[in-house]
């Protein structure tokens, strides 16, 4: 019986341009949509609060699902979940982009969000049995990575070329010859390998405790600002959710088919390599968002110029991600490159930390834009560090585990940064500064929290992740059965 590793170089290079581009339809709709948001707002009749369901819908059902997705591609084939994902994704697409309602486009957004949560969930895991040869898996690694590191980027500048030359509608309606043809070269390409089978972890219990606790934990986060985060309604469905996730945890412990099998946290690399995401995506989060807003609403930047004053960023994310992250993470190792990239991205939020109310594009601003390259070295060694403690059977489930750790990574971003910026301008505000000088002085203290983070999750790096044994310039094993104990 074959394997997927066996299948013909041309068809596992056509399989992973399939897993990158139907990735990078995915990242890509998580960041074309804000350039867009005030016409939508505009055009539909959205309420202020309203308008961040738009996003919000999305990311609770993404985030949520991923876990379970995950598990599933194990249970009943990684390919029929990659392809249905996808093909739920596209209709929901073309749902959103026909949307006149407000209710119908949230629906619409839910949709693509548990299209999302199948597709991605499964893409790693497809990946690492696809690709054995370590130096292979490293070029491979280094191209999906890409998709996420510099996709965010480009979907800000296409999200601000598409709503100014046509209209909103098209950020959604794009994605229906990318999805048709992800669906069709994946139907050939794809391996189509059996899973294990749901006897093998149909807990069903199991999976209802964890989709609810990840649904109302990221839902509490993401409307916490709105609701207030000391309200009752905030706590009490916080505490819900981690009671909800604790139950969870209890329930893997002792079933006899789990959902999540708790080995799978005894390697080091899984464990430490999420942890180190979670504290990485939360303070990029003010890279991603807050310097978008600093453009348009301090420097009166509009949603095209502000796409293109951070394309900088994207280009050199993605050269070094799919140029020299590869071959630096087989000579130096995963684990060393990944040190590196976190010292260059300290150095990005550390000048906007700086930033001026008047900042110069190329004095000010350029400088951060060329050290966010830092994240293109980061993320592929992150990503390699994860997956190399999955065993064969757990593969699926530990890439939906290493994309739900970047989903709540987000959200605690999103929520911390923020609103200590909001709060920051407020109080400067009342002190009777300028709009654009109390707006200067929040972000800045977002940066200044999101550059502590980065320096959190360089210490972990250091000090949980190790290089398995081997000769020095051997990449790490691709794929080790999990006996490294924590």
């Amino acid at each position: 019986m074959s394997t997927p590793s066996s299948a013909p170089a041309r068809s596992r290079r056509i399989a992973l341009g399939v897993i990158a581009t139907g990735t990078l339809m995915v990242v890509l709709d998580g960041s074309i949509v804000t350039v867009a948001l005030p016409v939508i707002q505009s055009d539909l009749g959205f309420s202020a609060t309203g308008l961040s369901w738009v996003v919000n819908a999305y990311l609770i059902a993404f985030g949520s699902l991923l876990l379970l997705a995950g598990r599933l591609g194990d249970l009943v084939g990684r390919k029929p979940l990659f392809l249905a994902g996808t093909a739920l994704f596209t209709a929901a697409s073309v749902l959103a982009g026909a949307a006149t309602t407000p209710a119908v486009l949230v629906a619409a957004r839910f949709l693509q969000g548990v299209g999302s949560a199948m597709a991605s969930a499964v893409g790693l895991g497809i990946l690492v049995t696809l690709f054995t040869e370590p130096r292979e898996r490293a070029r491979a690694i280094a191209v999906f990575s890409f998709t996420g590191a510099a996709g965010a980027s480009i979907g800000q500048v296409l999200g601000g070329v598409l709503t100014d030359a046509l209209d909103w509608h098209w950020i959604f309606f794009i994605n229906l010859p990318i999805g048709l043809a992800t669906l069709a070269a994946g139907a050939y390409a794809l391996p189509a390998v059996r899973g294990i089978g749901l006897a093998a972890g149909a807990d069903v219990l199991g999976a209802v405790l964890i989709t609810a606790g990840l649904m109302l934990g990221i839902s509490t986060v993401v409307t916490g600002g709105e609701r207030g985060w000391t309200s009752g309604a905030t706590l009490g469905s916080g505490a819900l959710a981690v009671a909800l996730l604790v139950a969870f945890v209890a329930r893997q412990a002792t079933a006899r088919s789990p959902l999540m099998p708790l080995r799978i946290f005894r390697s080091r690399a899984v464990s430490g390599a999420n942890l180190v995401q979670v504290l990485m995506v939360a303070a990029l989060f003010s890279f991603q968002i807050l310097v978008a807003l600093y453009l348009q609403n301090v420097l009166g930047y509009g949603a095209a110029a502000t796409g293109l004053a951070m394309l900088p960023a994207a280009v050199l994310i993605g050269a070094v991600s799919l140029g020299v992250s590869a071959r630096l993470n087989t000579r130096f190792g995963e684990r060393n490159v990944l040190l590196a990239g976190l010292v260059l991205l300290v150095g990005v939020l550390g000048l906007l930390a700086r930033v001026p109310v008047h900042a110069d594009y190329v004095t000010d601003l350029l400088p951060v834009m060329l050290l966010a390259a830092g994240f293109g070295l980061a993320l592929p060694a992150l990503t390699a560090l994860a997956m190399s403690g999955a065993a064969d059977r757990d593969a699926g489930l530990t890439s939906g585990l290493f994309n739900t750790t970047q989903q709540i990574g987000m959200a605690m971003g999103a929520a911390v940064l923020s609103t200590l910026a909001a709060s920051r301008t407020e109080g400067l505000l009342a002190e009777g500064m300028s709009r654009a000088a109390a707006l200067t002085g929040g972000y800045r203290l977002a940066f200044t929290v999101g550059a502590g983070l980065l320096v959190a999750a360089f210490a972990v790096a250091l000090a949980v992740l190790r290089r398995p044994s081997g000769r020095r310039g051997e990449p790490a094993p691709a794929v080790a059965t999990p006996t490294t104990t924590a």
